[in-house]
């Protein structure tokens, strides 16, 4: 089979258990894989994979685009604990909640308006 299938962003981790903790309990990942140097998680149709890294500037200066359903998104991950701004219209068309994790990975999850 030709042509691409999917991206999978891979984000950088200061501490691959936190990220797992934070990932799973927060965001409502599930584990696929985890080694001391790398951790994969999916949900939803969605992947995301964290290698360990020891410079926070890489990490706060990180981000991806995840499309999903803002709003239930949102409600998810303030019943899960945490606290968020709700969706943001954006001027380019798209609705977006954006989560930071611990390590400063910047998560934008959009929709089309």
């Amino acid at each position: 089979m030709a042509g691409i299938q999917s991206t999978v962003p891979v984000l950088a981790s200061l501490d691959i258990a936190q990220s797992l903790a934070f990932y799973t309990e927060r965001l409502g990942f599930a584990c696929q894989l985890q080694s001391p140097g790398y951790l994969m998680l999916v949900r939803d149709g969605c992947e995301l994979h964290f290698w360990l890294c020891a410079d926070r500037h890489i990490a706060e200066n990180t981000s991806c685009y995840v499309r999903g359903d803002t709003a239930a998104l949102h409600a998810d991950f303030v019943q899960r604990g945490l606290t968020l701004d709700p969706p943001v219209l954006q001027p380019w068309g798209m609705k977006e909640l954006y989560v930071i994790d611990p390590h400063g990975n910047l998560l934008k999850f959009g929709e089309s308006a």
